[in-house]
């Protein structure tokens, strides 16, 4: 068993707490194939981007503010498919409000509809596309989890999915936990630890904060 030791948990949304592959899979590849693009190529470059990135990079020439608006409205709109993934529920639950947050690439509307369609409370300091200016991979929105929650980078511990959110975290200072639901062990090569999900994940309230243990 793996043991960490904290003050606050950053969890990253999608891939980590809900799995909403289904969903976002369906929408980006109808956007590509509207506009004439490898449709497999812009699901891969999508994950755990912000959007208005992505766009920007697979299609240049297009209006990326207005395109982007098109399609998290789509994703608000079509939640079939989306669902909690295991142990994030009971994880959430065993932490105090002020001991964790939720740092996200997409809009807050969009991140707010995800946890309320499954249940999942919104906490006050979540951070999303709409908070910061630059996006994963660059350590900003997770250096805001931390003000957020009013601790030091290297007191935080992450748990994410997506290569460019490994990179984001790491290169904010914070202990980096990849999650085996989206790019698999390569993609998440950099990150200090993996675990399978949250289900393997255990957390012990402290004075100084937190001990997170991973099973192995």
């Amino acid at each position: 068993m793996l043991t960490f030791s904290c003050q606050a948990i950053l969890f990253d949304l999608d891939g980590v707490l809900v799995d909403s592959t289904p969903c976002v899979t369906r929408i980006w590849r109808a956007w590509a194939r509207e506009h004439g693009l490898d449709a497999e190529y812009v699901v891969h470059a999508a994950h755990g981007r912000p959007t208005i990135a992505t766009v920007r990079e697979v299609a240049p020439h297009l209006d990326a503010q207005w395109e982007t608006d098109r399609i998290e409205q789509r994703e608000i709109n079509d939640s079939d498919g989306l669902r909690v993934l295991p142990g994030a529920k009971e994880l959430l639950a065993a932490l105090p409000p002020e001991r964790y947050t939720i740092v996200t690439s997409g809009t807050r509307p969009l991140a707010t509809r995800r946890l309320q369609v499954d249940g999942l409370p919104v906490p006050a300091t979540m951070i999303t596309a709409d908070d910061v200016r630059n996006g994963k991979p660059d350590p900003e929105p997770y250096l805001a989890g931390a003000r957020a929650l009013g601790c030091e980078p290297k007191r935080c511990l992450v748990f994410e999915d997506a290569p460019s959110g490994i990179r984001a975290a790491k290169s904010a200072g914070m202990v980096a936990i990849g999650v085996l639901t989206g790019a698999g062990a390569e993609g998440l090569s950099q990150a200090d630890a993996i675990t399978p999900s949250l289900e393997a994940v255990a957390v012990t309230i402290v004075p100084e904060g937190l001990i997170v243990a991973l099973a192995q």
